[in-house]
């Protein structure tokens, strides 16, 4: 086999979501691929019908398409190939390599109404196999363990190993890049490579991604599909960064890598071989750093998209808010949440509330706070509409709040403004609702004390 142009393979079965193990793994061998101006082939293995689903193979292209990892030959499916399998198996008994095998049903067998009695086995030659893996260097197996394996279930129904080397073959495939996991598939499928007349592509074989008990990464972790952090929030380039960096060592100190920068400095011999710790602060640190590249416009339509119910503010309460949420979120369901949770109510209607939680830390009389108010909207009233902006706001009211406490005024002024014990700082808010709706809410407030 000419390795004149590299090919590499996703070969994903749809059974499941795709989850960050499989992205990674579609990731390194679009990389490869690209780096050595060679292409990436999409394949389903999809040979169990009873667990294959097309929702699974849509999610599977959806993500990557989100993730930018683009298949260049494909999509393939392994059951529409039967016809080229049996053709395989068919050379491999005539040449000796396979047999059928007469065998009593097996207790599954029986479960699913199956009643043959005849299957396909490889002809082990019971000899000592060694191959290179480009991440863990030679690696050699004793065939004899496998024994006579079952390469399929007849010659209509080929089995996972002999579909797999098939496709392989036919394919050009020039380089295998799997899990590790896979390593204990590889005699068997060497096996049949040669039994076949196939070249041996190159393997690299990387670490797990493990949960931080060390254990494999599962769903008890929490989120582990694609899909599950496209909704949570998360950038696709963030996920592809952060998973690159998961088992991958650049040899410098650099974080943040694009994808193209991981096609110019990726080398798989900086793949490490211990499993890689998967760590959700670290990926929520790498989302924020991508977060903040985002220009303010795009930012602003972020917000509305992921907080619907703010569509209805204007441009400009919109442009002051965007920044002010996007320094506290790591991902976009955050702002979702914020919203959920009222954080924003104070700029879609002015507040209700009691007239005694105005009053600071019960330090101060109902007359005294009224006064305090009073006070402040004479202050602020003296500023222009055109420069009532937190700066201003503060230094308006900065040198009273002082001789009278700071919390006895601020507090009550937030309060006022925004209904909320936690909310951004009364100049904010004041920037956010404007001279107008300001000065009517602290008359609001003023004029509850007043009449209580």
């Amino acid at each position: 086999m000419s390795l004149s142009k590299v090919i590499t393979r996703f070969p994903p079965s749809p059974t499941g979501f795709l989850h960050l193990g499989r992205a990674r793994t579609a990731l390194f061998n679009y990389i490869f691929a690209k780096q050595s101006k060679g292409e990436m082939v999409l394949r389903f293995e999809d040979t169990d019908s009873d667990r294959s689903k097309k929702e699974f193979e849509n999610d599977m292209t959806e993500c990557l398409s989100w993730l930018g990892i683009k298949y260049d030959v494909g999509p393939f499916w392994q059951s529409k190939r039967t016809d080229i399998y049996k053709k395989y198996l068919k050379k491999m008994i005539d040449d000796g390599f396979a047999y059928l095998s007469k065998e009593d049903p097996t207790e599954a067998d029986r479960a699913e109404g199956r009643t043959r009695t005849e299957v396909i086995r490889f002809k082990n030659p019971n000899k000592k196999i060694t191959f290179t893996d480009l991440i863990r260097g030679d690696i050699t197996f004793d065939t004899t363990d496998l024994k006579d394996f079952v390469i399929a279930r007849s010659v209509n129904e080929p089995l996972y190993h002999l579909a797999v080397v098939v496709d392989d073959y036919e394919m050009g495939i020039t380089h295998i890049i799997r899990g590790e996991d896979g390593i204990s598939n590889t005699p068997r499928q060497i096996l049949i490579q040669e039994a076949i007349g196939a070249g041996r592509p190159l393997y690299a074989h990387l670490p797990l991604i493990l949960a931080k008990d060390k254990s494999k990464l599962s769903g008890r972790h929490g989120a582990v599909s694609v899909k599950e952090y496209r909704e949570k929030g998360y950038l696709p380039d963030a996920l592809i960064n952060y998973l690159a960096l998961l088992g991958w060592n650049p040899g410098t100190e650099q974080e943040i890598f694009s994808l193209g920068d991981l096609i110019r400095e990726f080398k798989i011999e900086g793949i490490n071989k211990a499993g890689a710790i998967f760590n959700d602060e670290k990926l929520q640190w790498t989302n924020k750093e991508y977060i903040r590249k985002i220009p303010l416009v795009e930012q602003t339509k972020l917000l509305t998209k992921w907080a619907p119910g703010l569509i209805s503010l204007n441009t400009e309460t919109l442009t002051k808010l965007t920044p002010l949420v996007f320094e506290r979120i790591s991902i976009f369901g955050e702002i979702t949440q914020m919203f959920n949770d009222g954080e924003f109510d104070y700029l879609l209607s002015a507040p209700t509330y009691a007239p005694e939680v105005l009053l600071w830390k019960g330090k101060s009389t109902t007359e005294e706070v009224s006064a305090y108010l009073s006070k402040s909207i004479e202050l602020l009233s003296s500023v222009s509409d055109q420069t009532f902006d937190r700066v201003v706001v503060k230094e308006a009211i900065w040198t009273y709040a002082e001789s009278v406490g700071r919390g006895q005024l601020l507090w009550p002024m937030r309060y006022a403004l925004s209904g909320r014990e936690k909310s951004p700082d009364p100049f904010i808010l004041s920037e956010l609702l404007g001279k107008t709706e300001t000065l009517k809410r602290l008359t609001h407030a003023r004029d509850l004390l007043l009449k209580k």
